[in-house]
């Protein structure tokens, strides 16, 4: 490499699925332009959803039984780190999340302005939330994050869009398997590391957002909360890596 030229940063994706047999190829695809590498993290799906993201040509790994979302991050971001990632994306399979949108969440990472990137539906763009998730469950999550879990002061606390610099990647590891691990990465980054919010559009369809069941991340808004309530009861502290 010519002295005076920087090298570029190398940037993996890590896409968690279960049971998106629907949705992942289109995913995928839609990520490609942005992303050097892509991860899909199959969570003990029943259905096709290995095959159809073996068929993108991205890297796919495969949990046996399906552990949960943390846990299938956890997986993706270590391969990343052992491949040589220099920045790690999570971005969801079911096509909730723009792709072009990760341009704006990696910008901060690679000017060094921060070591974290979170997204937010609740920033300057509109995300065509559900009545209930944004005036009941999100306005307590976001209490309940605020007050007794990560002290983060997010604005939008259950996004699971968000983009790690390496050294923030090497030493968050998710210890909760279920939906608790967005305020798990929350409180290790606001202790450890410097961050930031930028503003993601959310497009939410109609299937998959009962209150009490659903599919996927999405998986019922109370759950959301039952599950940041069970992070506190088995919270173990510090939560970076030595």
């Amino acid at each position: 490499m010519e002295e005076g030229i920087k090298k570029l940063p190398k940037i993996f994706c890590v896409i968690p699925a279960f049971n998106e047999e629907d949705k992942i190829a289109a995913t995928v695809n839609s990520v490609k332009p942005y992303v050097q590498d892509i991860i899909v993290v199959d969570d003990g799906s029943r259905d096709h959803t290995h095959a159809r993201a073996l068929r993108t040509g991205a890297v796919v790994l495969r949990h046996i039984v399906n552990r949960g979302q943390g846990a299938a991050l956890q997986t993706g971001s270590e391969f990343a780190l052992k491949s040589g990632a220099d920045i790690i994306v999570h971005f969801d399979a079911d096509g909730q999340f723009l792709a072009s949108e990760i341009k704006d969440m990696i910008s901060p990472l690679i000017r060094g302005e921060c070591d974290v990137v979170f997204g937010s539906r609740f920033m300057s763009k509109k995300s065509n939330l559900p009545w209930f998730k944004k005036n009941i469950i999100y306005p307590v999550s976001r209490i309940v994050n605020d007050y007794l879990l990560s002290g983060s002061k997010l604005s939008d606390p259950q996004n699971g869009f968000r983009a790690l610099s390496r050294l923030a990647a090497e030493r968050i590891n998710i210890q909760n398997d279920g939906m608790a691990h967005n305020s798990e990465i929350q409180k290790k980054t606001a202790k450890n590391f410097s961050y930031r919010e930028v503003p993601v559009t959310v497009k939410y369809s109609a299937f998959g957002q009962g209150i009490f069941s659903g599919k996927g991340r999405g998986a019922g808004g109370f759950k959301i909360l039952i599950d940041l309530f069970l992070s506190k009861l088995t919270d173990q502290g510090d939560y970076g890596k030595d």
